[in-house]
């Protein structure tokens, strides 16, 4: 049977013998594991190294081979120079000494030979001119143009063409490797320059040569392969990197990979900073440790690179199979020491078990002793078991007393408890009654203060408004029939002063905490809005302040029309002071639906203003609660009261600095205990 890897966690951690399996493995397993980590680590960094150290030194090897093929080309020159043949035609002034001279490149190991005239000097660089001059010979690459070669030899410029395999251009630019030898007369007057070439674009001699010289048989496994390469800036021109690397069919490695381009990594390092590359690249279709050094022409630019290095997966191959054996050693030396750990604590783990087996038993409340563990009455175990057999004991007589002791003590507790709870409920409801009192102290204290102030604020304003209302009618009597010219304004007069005992009337009603006397009728509450807007417009316009509608047409609700109007004269006036100059009182009616379920009506009144802070919102609706010097604090309190009556109410949200919205909720319907002041 398969366990799961859940049930071997609690094995050890539970059981003691593999708990004793864990801590002797489990440190072996560690060392060796440890041991497997830095061998790993060193033999990586070592082969890694060694492998980068070699293919560097392949490098220099190659480079070298390169330096001597220059040096050889030069003496090869310097021989044709001194000999007997060149020495008559120059001496004779031959008419065919230049046919003569490039006629014996193949002679002499050279793509070609040329004989230049004193004027050629004019092409080369001041450097060489100057070599010239002392008769100096020089050796040296150059990138030498289509048009150069053909001038040296027709034949020449198809020799070095190199086709692109990426995008199938031709590169027909030669990188050649180039010796010039000045010529003297009797009289010491430079006449002649010798000019001698090898073209290295699709030159396989000189790659394979290099590569036979520094990866002889033997020094790379079957499977690997050496390889050298020169580059013309960063495309292939000379190589023996194989198109393929499939070593079961070496049909297909015969192609050479002459024309493709170096990785941008390697090309930016050693073209465009001058450095070597000494590391694993991308070689065409494979990777491979390589190392690349740039070519200098005379001048010191770098007009190409020297490549050697060779396939990285079968040393990686050879790596990992050789980790691969060590650790499987490792694990076979693992799992025996296991094993003869586990059989060599086999004698403990028969009196443990048994032990392990006591302590659950006696955990599940069952009466039962270690007793003999058949071992010898000095071993450790054994006498472990029989003190934790006399602690059994011991602990089943404290487990008696401790049974009696808590029966008594519980029923202390009970007769203790019951009494201290009936207390606690006597003073819990002391101090509601107490809390209950308090509120309705502060209450009566604020209404007797309001009753006052309003009878006295009542008797004030009737008393003019007597006055205005009987001057207006003597002046409509005293004008008779011209009294149409002014009636409307006289009507408005009239209605306002009416108005104003309704108010006075209504801070008595709710001073005196009574029902409203005033009608209570369907009304739609648009009108009712603009003829608000109308009594505060001339306010507004002293302040600049625009007010705009956004009316709906919510239903008709049950509403006493003087109280909503005063309320809304009320906020809005609050919003114009709010925003002192310049502003916008936005004026909303909708319909107050929630869930589908139509309710009734909503009024928002939104100002721009100030706005209110957060600790003031709560006691704006308390009674002489004001901000404003000069005022009275009964606006907000005598609305919300007169809205109350009639089953709505006034809900504000506020933003400091930004601004304020007063709602507005009325019901379709009043409150039941209102429906007999319905008149019609």
């Amino acid at each position: 049977m398969t366990l799961s890897p859940t049930v071997w966690k609690k094995r050890i951690k539970t059981m003691v013998r593999y708990r004793l399996l864990w801590l002797n493995s489990v440190p072996l397993f560690l060392t060796l594991l440890a041991l497997v980590i830095i061998t790993a680590f060193w033999s990586t960094h070592y082969t890694w190294q060694n492998a980068l150290n070699d293919v560097g030194s392949k490098l220099s090897v190659a480079n070298n081979s390169i330096d001597f093929l220059q040096r050889e080309q030069s003496a090869e020159l310097r021989g044709f120079v001194e000999s007997y043949y060149f020495q008559k035609k120059f001496e004779n002034k031959a008419p065919d000494f230049e046919l003569w001279v490039s006629q014996q490149a193949g002679k002499y190991n050279s793509d070609f030979i040329a004989l230049h005239p004193i004027s050629y000097m004019n092409e080369l660089p001041s450097s060489l001119v100057n070599d010239m001059k002392i008769g100096m010979s020089r050796t040296f690459f150059q990138v030498m143009s289509e048009k150069e070669l053909a001038d040296i030899n027709p034949k020449l410029k198809q020799q070095v063409w190199v086709t692109n395999k990426e995008d199938g251009s031709i590169e027909k630019r030669g990188l050649i490797s180039r010796t010039l030898i000045p010529i003297f007369d009797n009289k010491g007057t430079l006449t002649w320059i010798v000019d001698s070439g090898i073209i290295l674009n699709n030159s396989t001699l000189l790659v394979d040569r290099i590569r036979d010289l520094i990866y002889p048989s033997g020094d790379l496994p079957s499977n690997n392969i050496g390889t050298v390469t020169l580059f013309l800036d960063g495309l292939r021109i000379s190589t023996n990197v194989p198109l393929h690397t499939d070593f079961a069919n070496k049909e297909l490695n015969q192609g050479r990979a002459i024309g493709t381009k170096v990785s941008p990594e390697v090309k930016a390092q050693v073209i465009g900073a001058g450095e070597r590359w000494v590391n694993r690249a991308y070689v065409y279709n494979d990777w491979y440790i390589s190392a690349y050094q740039p070519i200098k022409d005379m001048n010191g630019d770098v007009i190409g690179m020297l490549y050697t290095g060779y396939l990285e997966w079968p040393l990686l191959k050879q790596y990992l199979q050789n980790l691969l054996e060590a650790g499987i050693t490792i694990l076979i030396t693992l799992l025996l020491s296991t094993f003869f750990v586990h059989r060599g604590a086999r004698d403990l783990f028969q009196p443990i078990e048994k032990i392990h087996f006591v302590v659950k038993s006696v955990q599940l409340g069952k009466d039962v002793r270690i007793g003999d563990l058949g071992l010898d009455n000095s071993h450790e175990l054994a006498s472990l078991a029989q003190q934790f057999d006399n602690m059994l004991d011991q602990l089943q007589l404290r487990n008696l007393e401790i049974q009696r002791a808590s029966k008594e003590l519980e029923s202390k507790v009970e007769s203790r408890t019951a009494s201290l709870h009936e207390k606690t409920v006597e003073l819990e409801q002391y101090i509601k009654l107490l809390k209950q009192a308090q509120d309705k102290l502060v209450m009566s204290e604020k209404l007797a203060s309001l009753g006052e102030l309003t009878a006295g604020i009542a008797h004030e304003i009737n008393n003019p408004t007597a006055v205005i209302l009987g001057n207006a009618e003597l002046i409509k009597y005293e004008l008779g029939e011209e009294a149409h010219v002014i009636a409307e304004e006289l009507e408005t007069i009239m209605e306002q002063i009416d108005r104003i005992r309704n108010i006075t009337r209504s801070l008595l009603q709710y001073s005196r905490q009574g029902g409203i006397q005033d009608e209570v009728t369907w009304q739609y509450i648009n009108p009712i809005i603009e003829e608000s807007v109308t009594l505060v417009r001339t306010g507004a316009h002293k302040r600049d302040i625009e007010v705009e509608f956004d009316f709906e047409q919510p239903p008709r609700v049950e509403v006493n029309r003087h109280h909503l109007l005063q309320v809304l004269v009320n906020l809005q006036m609050n919003g114009i002071h709010a925003m002192n100059s310049k502003g916008k009182l936005i004026i909303r009616s909708r319909t107050w639906c929630h869930e589908g379920v139509e309710f009734g009506a909503i009024i928002e009144v939104e100002d721009f203003g100030c706005g209110i802070a957060g600790e003031q919102l709560n006691r704006i609706f308390d009674p002489f609660y004001t901000t404003k010097r000069d005022g009275t604090g009964l606006g907000l309190s005598v609305s919300q009261s007169l809205l109350s009556q009639t089953g709505g109410e006034i809900k504000v949200r506020s933003q400091l600095g930004k601004g304020t919205v007063f709602t507005i909720y009325l019901p379709t319907k009043t409150e039941e205990q209102q429906y007999h002041n319905l008149v019609g």
